[in-house]
């Protein structure tokens, strides 16, 4: 792989990572954010499949896979799991409108890139100019997780943030083990499941996981 081909295959995926994270925050949907979570997963699959062939390193072809396997489809399947037709109607009312929103999510890449020259440096490899972008996944993740009300909007933020820190770690060392790889998503896929029960449980007994509802059924 020619030094320019990589360059642009490194910028498409994290330009489609930094993208969908924007996407989620705009929209109110819950379908629609399990659907940009599942892009996000793929592209995060395809920037791990990059750095891979062009280290020539066979192990990260394979956690390439895994990661395709459990963000691109496992996660999303578990989320959207019940019937396509109430999981439509089910809309979001966030703290912030679409437009502070994206104000916000703006301001937080901003933020990341400065963030990441003054501590770390920026360098001269492709990785690490584009580490930025991990970071204000993470920033954007916490966003999700303050301004959502549903208990498994707050979930999909919860993911967004691990896809950001699975990022910065790819961009920065280069991947991480296998085993270790197999290991996390293992425990984010037990972490998801067990909390999807409880919110369905929740939801069975409460009517709903407003979290402003909840608090006020304790008071």
């Amino acid at each position: 792989m020619t030094e320019t081909l990589y360059t642009q295959l490194i910028g498409l995926c994290t330009g489609t990572l930094l993208l969908t994270s924007a996407l989620m925050v705009w929209r109110h949907s819950l379908l629609a954010s399990i659907r940009l979570l599942s892009a996000q997963g793929v592209a995060l699959a395809a920037l791990v499949a990059v750095i891979g062939a062009q280290e020539g390193e066979a192990e990260l072809l394979l956690v390439s896979l895994l990661i395709l396997a459990t963000k691109g489809i496992g996660l999303p399947w578990v989320l959207a799991h019940q019937s396509k037709a109430t999981i439509r109607t089910i809309e979001e009312s966030p703290r912030l409108n679409p437009t502070a929103a994206l104000l916000a999510v703006t301001l937080l890449t901003i933020l990341s890139y400065v963030v990441v020259s003054q501590l770390i440096g920026l360098g001269t490899s492709v990785g690490s100019h584009a580490a930025p972008i991990g970071l204000a996944m993470i920033l954007t993740g916490f966003l999700l997780l303050i301004t959502r009300r549903r208990a498994r909007s707050q979930l999909i933020g919860f993911l967004l943030l691990d896809n950001g820190i699975a990022t910065v770690a790819f961009l920065t060392s280069g991947g991480v083990p296998l085993l270790l790889e197999f290991g996390v998503s293992l425990d984010v896929l037990l972490v998801v499941l067990i909390l999807h029960v409880f919110a369905g449980r929740m939801r069975n007994k409460f009517g709903g996981t407003d979290v402003d509802q909840l608090r006020e059924l304790h008071d």
